[in-house]
């Protein structure tokens, strides 16, 4: 296996009509370990939502006219996009750069407007690959939106903590869960299964069921993936679960935990659980730390 992911995987082929949807080849049985999960994702496209696509292809058309924060606050809206972008920058940054970029607008600062629009063409789609398969389809827009929401939670608790990563702390939980997405992208039918099997009995640890139906957790694959595509080293610190006593990891993953929990309501029964380590993290009593995470969901 190689040190990194061949760029031209990373990045879109060039510029040209958007293809008909075709069937795609989907993978049907799991691979059998975590080596081969990482071979394949290290060889296989990421596609990107369609109106992310179709907001990059408006901004060609004007590319003089386009700055850094104009094309970051469309990247920055596709966690697939997003993660796109920092893995090509990541896989060409030359060996005597000593500054690694830890935002979407620091990287194309460093890459430039034109050469962006020459390295991404038009983007492959979820919607496209997933045309057939409207239920993985519709999985896969719910955990985009719980990302959303984690990130927002994230950057809530770091803001309120006071702390100076609140960038890559909201990069990290919008991330968090991207080897899911890139399931429900190219394994949608082994990821119906195990969204089925939760359905039927909530109380399955998610680990435990992923080691029973991909022969791997998807945190390992995550893991393997930000060190493949040589993502920054502090983006990758934090997102690392196995060290949650540390505030900005604790940070992350209870902003996802969070977000898990919420995305249909604020009776589920963990909730109390979460509120009261929010509240540690916060150094606040669970009563104003319920109350600042109702006013992060319904900011004024």
């Amino acid at each position: 296996m190689t040190d990194q992911p061949s760029p031209d995987k990373i990045a879109a082929t060039p510029a040209a009509p958007a293809p008909a949807p075709v069937t795609t080849p989907y993978l049907t049985e799991p691979l059998p370990d975590l080596a081969a999960w990482t071979r394949y994702f290290q060889e296989a496209e990421i596609p990107v939502l369609a109106a992310t696509a179709q907001k990059l292809e408006a901004l060609r058309a004007i590319e003089d006219d386009v700055d850094a924060g104009m094309l970051s606050a469309v990247i920055e809206s596709d966690p697939l996009m997003t993660l796109k972008v920092l893995a090509y920058v990541s896989a060409n940054r030359r060996t005597s750069d000593t500054t690694e970029t830890e935002s979407i607008t620091s990287s194309l600062v460093m890459m430039g407007i034109a050469p962006f629009f020459r390295n991404f063409g038009r983007q492959p789609t979820v919607e496209d690959q997933l045309h057939n398969q409207p239920l993985a389809l519709e999985g896969l827009r719910e955990l985009l939106t719980r990302a959303e929401r984690a990130g927002q939670f994230a950057v809530g608790f770091a803001v309120h903590r006071g702390d100076l990563d609140v960038g890559v702390i909201h990069l990290a939980a919008v991330l968090h869960d991207f080897a899911e997405m890139l399931m429900w992208c190219h394994a949608p039918t082994i990821q119906l299964e195990i969204s089925a099997m939760q359905r039927a009995n909530p109380t399955l640890r998610t680990a435990s069921l992923q080691r029973f139906v991909y022969n791997i957790e998807l945190n390992d694959l995550r893991h393997a993936l930000m060190k493949l595509y040589r993502l920054p080293e502090l983006l990758v610190r934090i997102s690392d679960g196995k060290h949650p006593t540390h505030a900005n990891v604790r940070n992350v993953l209870l902003a996802v935990r969070l977000a898990r929990h919420t995305m249909h309501g604020w009776d589920n029964a963990a909730l109390p659980d979460d509120i009261n380590d929010i509240a540690l993290l916060l150094n606040a009593s669970p009563r104003v730390a319920l109350a600042f995470v109702h006013k992060i969901n319904h900011p004024v």
